[in-house]
């Protein structure tokens, strides 16, 4: 690999709050510039409290009635949007089979782009031994509100602490599955997890979804000779949620950071969706190098992010989010969202030809309580912010 590291194209010192950063050019083909964030008006509509430590939303392909609300405690709940009514039978529940508390937990799932067909999804989760587990599952033929009680394990990951489990899971453009483990725990990942493809921790993953081994559809995976096979790109410390653009296929990846940076990492669809790319943990926190900068890092090409933020304040660990694709607010097409737990900021920018545009913080959208645990998207592309205390909201137009 070439010597050196590769900074992403507006990776910053400090993001700039409130009216940052601005957008006075137009994208590419001579389409008029999107109307600066900061000239927009949006709110949080409500949709439903009293969740279980809630840390994921997600709606079925093509479904615009229902959605589903991951509850880190082992349950998956449905919120009929029809009827305005969360249901009280829960779609699935693995309590018994999973350790929960902390970063573990049922942490994330995936409907199969085929589930109107097939009925399958995926969860990520740990199990009693603290390991993580992606498994299949597929819904009760004879009751689309209930899932089959018994799964099918596609991977398990030894995992030697509690903490950076990761725990997205999503399909990509190529109809794989793609999953986000994290390094492994600890602090500093003691056992360079990141750094070596013949791990799978601190890694994108990318799997066949029939099998749970490496995919091979269209592309196949950089490392099924020498390494994990299922490894897509590495040098990942704790992805909470990664999200692939609805209309570009675009890869965007928040990780958070050890003690100083929190990092969102841009990949294109055109230019290999990431594909053998390394991220640069533990080599690099965001932008700086880190004490573990060694001789193997000089050596190694460092995808570095296109933005970062430093844990100044109250900020100390960064949720990704999606590019808005819906409808309801079409000044918002093609803007990214991101929040920080602790903070409790929500903020956005449009990623460009390779640069960083449009920054703004939304005072609007920041939540009651802050914690943000995860951002959703339903059916339609419309998106939503999920928060620790139980609340389900809805970014809307004021």
């Amino acid at each position: 690999m070439r010597t050196g590291f590769i900074i992403g194209s507006l990776a910053m010192a400090g993001i700039m709050s409130a009216c940052g950063g601005g957008n006075d050019s137009a994208p590419a083909g001579g389409e008029p510039a999107p109307p600066p964030a900061s000239s927009i008006s949006v709110r949080l509509e409500p949709i439903v409290g009293g969740l279980a430590d809630p840390v994921f939303m997600t709606s079925a392909p093509g479904d615009h009635t229902r959605l589903f609300l991951v509850e880190q405690g082992g349950a998956i709940r449905i919120f009929d949007l029809t009827s305005g009514a969360l249901l009280s039978t829960p779609f699935l529940t693995i309590a018994g089979i999973i350790i929960s508390g902390g970063e573990q937990g049922l942490l994330g799932m995936a409907f199969d782009p085929d589930y109107g067909t097939n009925g399958r999804f995926y969860v990520h989760y740990t199990d009693l031994n603290g390991d993580i587990v992606i498994a299949r599952y597929e819904r009760n033929p004879s009751n689309p509100n209930l899932a089959g009680t018994t799964g099918i394990i596609l991977q398990t990951i030894p995992h030697p602490f509690t903490n950076h489990n990761g725990g997205m899971l999503a399909f990509g453009p190529d109809g794989c599955l793609y999953a986000g483990p994290g390094d492994g725990g600890s602090a500093n990942d003691p056992d360079n997890h990141a750094q070596n493809p013949s791990s799978r921790l601190g890694k994108l993953l990318r799997l066949n979804p029939q099998t749970g081994g490496p995919c091979s559809n269209v592309t196949l995976n950089p490392f099924l000779a020498g390494g994990a096979p299922e490894v897509w790109s590495i040098g990942l410390r704790n992805p909470w949620r990664f999200s692939f653009d609805r209309r570009t296929g675009d890869l965007y990846i928040a990780d958070v950071g050890q003690s100083a940076r929190e990092e969102i990492n841009v990949v294109l669809q055109a230019q290999g969706g990431g594909r053998g790319v390394n991220y640069g943990w533990r080599c690099m926190e965001g932008t700086q190098q880190t004490f573990n900068f060694d001789a193997n890092c000089a050596q190694a090409t460092l995808n570095g992010p296109v933005l970062d933020y430093p844990r100044t304040g109250e900020a100390c660990a960064i949720t990704g989010g999606y590019v808005y694709r819906g409808s309801a607010i079409p000044a918002l097409d093609g803007t990214y969202f991101y929040a920080d737990f602790c903070a409790g900021f929500v903020r956005s920018f449009r990623f460009q030809n390779g640069q960083v545009l449009d920054q703004f913080d939304w005072p609007t959208l920041r939540p009651p309580g802050r914690f943000v645990t995860s951002f959703g998207e339903d059916a339609q592309g419309e998106l939503y912010i999920l928060t620790q205390g139980g609340g389900l909201w809805r970014i809307a137009p004021n």
